[in-house]
C-alpha cells in the first residue's frame, strides 16, 4: 500500500451482493458526519447489489473504473466468503494505491482473499474467527478485539465495531473533538477501545446449565471484590469445593479461578476507561489485593500496565496518586 497522490480524504466503500448493510451505513454516517471526507460507493459494473437482509443498493461508480482512495472500506456479509475472483482482485488492486484498507465483520475475508492480511494481526466477527484462522493460516487471527490496527490495514469485528473504527479513524485524522462531536450526534461513546472483547466475561463463557451456578456466575460479576475462593463459592452454591469445582469446569467453560481472573479484569478496565479513580482505588475495587497484583494480570492479558491502559483509553485525566 502507496500513499495517495492527493490530500483528499476519500472513502471508497465496495460493495457486492449478500453485503451486511450496516456494514455499510454504520461507517458511511461517521465519515460523513465528519465533514472531511468525500464517500462513495462502488460495485463491478457499476450494478445495484441487494444486502443480505435484501436492501437494494444503488453504487456511485463502476469498481473497475475507481482510482485508489485514500481509505478503502471493505464490508462484511455472506457474499463475502464465496466472492467473484474479480472482486477479490480488483481490491488488491486499490489497495495498492490507498494509504490504508479497512474491513468491517467478514469483509476480513476478502483481504486476506487478496492476500492483504498475510504475516498480519487481524479479527472479525466472532463467529467467523475460526474459520478465517482455517481458511488462511497466514493471517494471526485474534477473535477478542473489537477492531485490530497492523500497519495501514484496519479490521474490526461484527457490525457496531465497524463504527467504533470508523471513529477512531477520523479521531486519527482529524482529532478527538472532532470524532466527539461526532459520536454524540449519533448518540454513542466516543470510542470503545481497539482492544475491547467483542464479549463481556460472562458472554464470551458459557452459561452452566444449573439455575445455582448460573445465579453464582451474575453474583461474581457484581461483587468482584468479595472472597471468590473455591470454598466459599461452593458454599453459597450448596455444594462441596470438589464437587462446585468440577461441575463449574464442566458448565461454564473454565475453572472458577480462571473465570473470576477474567471477571476482576474486566471490571479494572471498565473502571481504568471509565471513572477518574485511584489505580489503588480501582484495584481494591476489582478485587486485586493489591495495585501490584493488577499490574501483573494487566501485563500478563494485555501487555500493559494499568496507567498505560488509562492513559490510552481514558480521557479524563489521571488522578494524583
Amino acid at each position: 500500500m502507496t500513499s495517495t497522490t492527493t490530500n483528499d480524504r476519500s472513502v471508497l466503500f465496495v460493495l457486492y451482493d449478500d453485503l451486511q448493510s450496516l456494514d455499510v451505513s454504520g461507517p458511511w454516517e461517521v465519515f460523513a458526519n465528519a465533514g472531511a471526507y468525500r464517500a462513495r460507493t462502488a460495485s463491478l459494473g457499476g450494478a445495484a447489489v441487494r444486502s443480505g437482509s435484501g436492501l437494494r443498493m444503488l453504487p456511485d461508480e463502476d469498481l473497475r473504473g475507481s482510482g485508489p482512495p485514500h481509505t478503502l472500506l471493505v464490508p462484511g456479509g455472506p457474499g463475502s466468503r464465496h466472492p467473484d475472483p474479480e472482486l477479490t482482485a480488483r481490491i488488491k488492486e486499490l489497495a495498492a494505491g490507498a494509504e490504508r484498507v479497512v474491513s468491517v465483520c467478514t469483509g476480513a475475508f476478502l483481504l486476506a482473499g487478496a492476500g492483504l492480511l498475510d504475516g498480519r494481526r487481524a479479527t472479525t466477527h466472532w463467529a467467523h474467527c475460526a474459520a478465517l484462522a482455517r481458511r488462511y493460516p497466514a493471517v494471526r487471527v485474534d477473535p477478542e478485539p473489537i477492531y485490530v490496527r497492523d500497519g495501514a490495514v484496519a479490521t474490526s469485528a461484527g457490525v457496531t465495531a465497524g463504527i467504533d473504527l470508523a471513529l477512531a479513524l477520523v479521531e486519527e485524522d482529524l482529532g478527538r473533538e472532532r470524532a466527539l462531536l461526532i459520536a454524540r450526534h449519533l448518540v454513542m461513546y466516543l470510542r470503545r477501545p481497539g482492544s475491547q472483547a467483542q464479549f463481556s466475561t460472562q458472554l464470551a463463557a458459557q452459561l452452566a446449565e444449573r439455575r445455582p451456578l448460573r445465579e453464582l456466575q451474575q453474583w461474581i460479576a457484581e461483587h468482584p471484590a468479595a472472597d471468590l475462593a473455591v470454598p466459599e463459592l461452593a458454599r453459597r452454591a450448596a455444594l462441596s469445593p470438589r464437587q462446585f469445582a468440577r461441575a463449574f469446569a464442566a458448565e461454564v467453560g473454565v475453572t472458577p479461578g480462571r473465570y473470576v481472573d477474567a471477571v476482576r479484569l474486566e471490571t479494572a478496565r471498565r473502571l481504568l476507561e471509565e471513572s477518574a479513580d485511584g489505580i489503588e482505588q480501582i484495584a481494591r475495587a476489582a478485587g486485586y489485593r493489591t495495585p501490584e497484583a493488577m499490574r501483573r494480570a494487566f501485563a500478563q492479558a494485555l501487555g500493559t500496565p494499568p496507567s498505560e491502559y488509562r492513559r490510552r483509553f481514558n480521557s479524563a485525566p489521571e488522578p494524583a496518586r
